[in-house]
């Protein structure tokens, strides 16, 4: 395969408007083929390769199922148990392991980890996740959006808590997708400028107040308050963002129709009372059940391109 053909998914900013529209019809396609128990496999015979260095739940799932559904095969390995392990280049494995498979999916640490990697590829990269960004499962919750309320343009959409690789792939998306970012995060928990594209700051506004942010949103959103890799920091981070739990009084500042999301697992009683998660404006199970619907649309689109059936 040409090295110019190869797309990968490493960041929400690397497919169009355009392309994020098609693969929105797309997914919503692909789940009804799964609801209607109809067997579609495009990728018959193709092969994924999921690399974690982080544990997982949804995202393994989702994976290695969505491959399945496909027609294709998934391959899991966990970097304690191969070569990446015991010091081999990444440059090294990326040459090996892209020349036995189809496509690889990368859940690590380090967002330069996936770029090294995806730069030696011979087959498309997608990021399950790194420190940075979570580009899958921000394309999920839109497409939750997309399915409860339509099209995500114009709207507002509030983050509540850490200033973590959740938040700034929803910055990018708002950029991308046409809505606003209003976002609160305790004092010295703030977004890192690195991370942030100055193209994107139209796209967001920073508020000090969690309840102040909520107010007319269209979807509330959070995440736990400690990410994985931050464990040390867990009981100081619980005092630092006591207030930033989402609440019945702070949906009842949003909209009367908001959503409320949260990429799981969550902690009721941190960063969102059982109210809330548990409640009639929550879609936590969907979002996590579309986990797997859009990723087939991507893989889909990354290896074969657009389809129209």
């Amino acid at each position: 395969m040409a090295q110019k053909n190869i797309r990968h998914y490493l960041q929400f900013k690397d497919l169009t408007r355009d392309e994020y529209t098609y693969l929105l019809d797309r997914s919503r396609l692909l789940k009804q083929k799964f609801k209607n128990y109809e067997t579609y496999h495009p990728l018959h015979d193709r092969t994924l390769a999921m690399i974690f260095e982080k544990n997982s739940t949804r995202t393994r799932l989702s994976f290695e199922a969505g491959i399945h559904q496909l027609g294709g095969h998934a391959v899991f390995m966990n970097t304690r148990d191969t070569q990446l392990g015991r010091g081999e280049p990444i440059e090294d494995a990326a040459q090996v392991i892209s020349r036995m498979t189809d496509i690889i999916m990368i859940r690590t640490f380090g967002q330069d980890i996936l770029r090294r990697f995806a730069d030696n590829s011979r087959v498309p990269v997608i990021n399950g996740l790194t420190n940075e960004y979570h580009p899958c499962q921000v394309l999920a919750d839109i497409f939750t959006f997309y399915e409860h309320r339509g099209p995500i343009a114009g709207k507002t959409v509030a983050w509540v808590g850490d200033a973590n690789n959740m938040l700034y792939t929803w910055i990018e998306a708002a950029h991308i997708l046409g809505f606003k970012v209003r976002l609160s995060t305790p004092a010295g928990y703030a977004l890192d400028p690195a991370l942030v594209a100055p193209e994107t700051h139209g796209d967001f506004e920073v508020i000090a107040n969690p309840n102040e942010a909520c107010d007319g949103a269209d979807l509330v959103t959070t995440d736990v308050w400690t990410s994985m890799g931050f464990e040390q920091e867990n009981e100081i981070r619980k005092k630092a963002f006591a207030d930033w739990c989402v609440t019945e009084s702070m949906m009842a500042r949003a909209k009367p129709d908001a959503l409320f999301m949260h990429c799981l697992p969550a902690h009721r009683g941190e960063e969102v009372t059982a109210e809330v998660i548990d409640g009639p404006q929550s879609v936590v199970w969907d979002e996590a059940e579309n986990r797997l619907h859009v990723q087939k649309a991507l893989m889909e689109f990354l290896m074969l391109g657009r389809v129209s059936h």
